[in-house]
């Protein structure tokens, strides 16, 4: 009785263990799958985007847009989520090392400035999201903080988010002079391709001529058995 007393609580508590999972894996994936963060600002941000303006300080919530055809468009909102501030263009960006926290990282600005949001990384990604602005805001941070700065020619202040999915997004230099995103974002690492081991040479196995018959064979083997009959009579009669 008391052997299955502790069997029926082993299978209660593996019961218990599989609905936590149950109700802990989903949030877990979903956070995953649309990289949600919450993020508390010290200070005032800027930001691009749809609605680019300037957030004061407080707590936010970034993530991407669920669908893939807008993997890299970014959404702010409210800590509550119930208003979107902004939606802005991103393009992937890589990193050395990633680490186990969300990281922003900013474009310092002249005193009274509120900082620019320059990119996201989301925790335990080598990839982040850096952000693009309209090209006169491009034009303005570039100056002001010595940096190529993402941008797009496109009007995108009040643009829904098809039109922020195929917007052209080029680079801007401190100088006001377009040139290419690459040399903003940085592409990851060529992988290493280890090289093909050769393929063995074909091993070519000499072939046995073939006799014209088989009857040389089966008579070496008649003439074996013979002379063990032969051998086994005698000893036969040397036991009698």
């Amino acid at each position: 009785m008391e052997k299955q007393m502790t069997l029926l609580k082993g299978f209660g508590t593996g019961l218990c263990l599989t609905a936590l999972c149950v109700l802990v894996a989903p949030k877990a994936k979903a956070d995953d799958f649309n990289r949600k963060s919450i993020v508390t600002f010290s200070a005032p941000v800027e930001v691009g985007g749809s609605g680019a303006q300037v957030l004061p300080a407080g707590t936010y919530v970034f993530k991407v847009m669920n669908s893939g055809a807008y993997e890299h468009i970014v959404q702010i909102s409210n800590q509550d989520e119930t208003h979107v501030f902004t939606l802005i263009i991103a393009m992937p960006n890589y990193r050395l090392k990633a680490t186990n926290k969300t990281v922003m990282t900013f474009s310092e600005r002249p005193a009274g400035e509120p900082e620019a949001l320059k990119a996201w990384f989301y925790p335990g990604r080598e990839w982040g999201e850096q952000f693009v602005y309209e090209r006169s805001k491009a034009i303005q941070l570039a100056a002001e903080t010595n940096e190529t700065v993402l941008s797009t020619p496109a009007v995108i202040a009040a643009a829904p988010v098809e039109v922020l999915t195929t917007a052209p997004v080029e680079a801007v230099t401190p100088k006001g002079e377009t040139v290419e995103t690459a040399q903003v974002v940085e592409a990851p690492p060529a992988p290493v391709v280890a090289p093909m081991a050769a393929a063995p040479a074909p091993v070519e196995v000499a072939s046995l001529p073939k006799t014209a018959s088989n009857l040389g064979l089966i008579g070496l083997a008649g003439m074996m058995l013979l002379s063990a009959g032969l051998l086994l009579s005698g000893f036969a009669k040397k036991t009698m």
